[in-house]
């Protein structure tokens, strides 16, 4: 009796394990994954982000995240001027004149009547020959280049979505000044997520640079050569 009653109980203790084998051979078991190769869990809603799919995300900070350009937000124009150009040219003139001039008949004039007057020293003359030649060769090679960094404002926003920028930099060092500004119109495409922008890209770009001090002063033209290589009257 004993023992009947024992493999009664071991029968009955037996169900549960064959009926969670049972389970887990036709149904799918649940667990968590960490392998960086199986495929990402899709989002509660149907989306998947970085944010609910990597293991490594971290949200930026809200200074660091990116917004629309707005008024008066900063933005960094690399200008990479280059200009090359090269002119050559070859003049040659030459003039012959000759004069020969006589003055034969003359009139005069006595109050009432006009009459021929007389040439008691003879028909005056003239005569002269002038000959001149101009000969010129010239050749021009001109390499200008302009490369520097500046911050610019967005001052403006036209209807079509394009920023209006303009800079200004002044450095001072003793008598040495150097005075950079620049102007022009940009499109929000061409403005890179560092928030810099090539200067060929730049419409209606305009670019001046004026230096001031002792430097300067060294290889400046005094007015008279200015209004002399302007005019060049000899």
């Amino acid at each position: 009796m004993r023992k009947f009653v024992n493999k009664q109980v071991c029968r009955s203790a037996g169900r549960p394990l064959v009926l969670a084998g049972a389970v887990l051979i036709s149904g799918r078991a649940q667990a968590q994954d960490s392998s960086l190769l199986a495929a990402p869990v899709a989002a509660p809603q149907g989306q998947l982000t970085l944010e609910n799919s990597s293991f490594i995300y971290r949200r930026l900070p809200p200074e660091a995240e990116h917004r629309e350009l707005q008024l008066y937000d900063i933005i960094t124009v690399l200008v990479d001027y280059r200009a090359t150009m090269m002119s050559e040219g070859d003049a040659e003139s030459r003039r012959n004149t000759s004069i020969n001039a006589v003055l034969s008949d003359w009139l005069k004039f006595d109050g009432k009547d006009v009459f021929p007057a007389l040439q008691s020293n003879g028909d005056p003359r003239i005569a002269g020959a002038l000959q001149s030649q101009y000969r010129t060769n010239s050749e021009l090679e001109l390499k200008d280049s302009l490369t520097f960094k500046i911050a610019a404002n967005v001052v403006d926003i036209l209807p079509n979505g394009n920023l209006v920028i303009e800079a200004r930099r002044n450095i001072r060092i003793n008598e040495e000044v150097w005075q950079q500004s620049l102007t022009g119109v940009v499109r929000r495409q061409s403005i890179g997520p560092d928030r810099t922008v090539r200067s060929d890209e730049v419409a209606e770009l305009r670019i001046e640079k004026r230096e001031s001090g002792f430097v300067k002063d060294g290889y400046t033209r005094g007015w008279f050569s200015r209004w002399y290589d302007k005019w060049k009257p000899f």
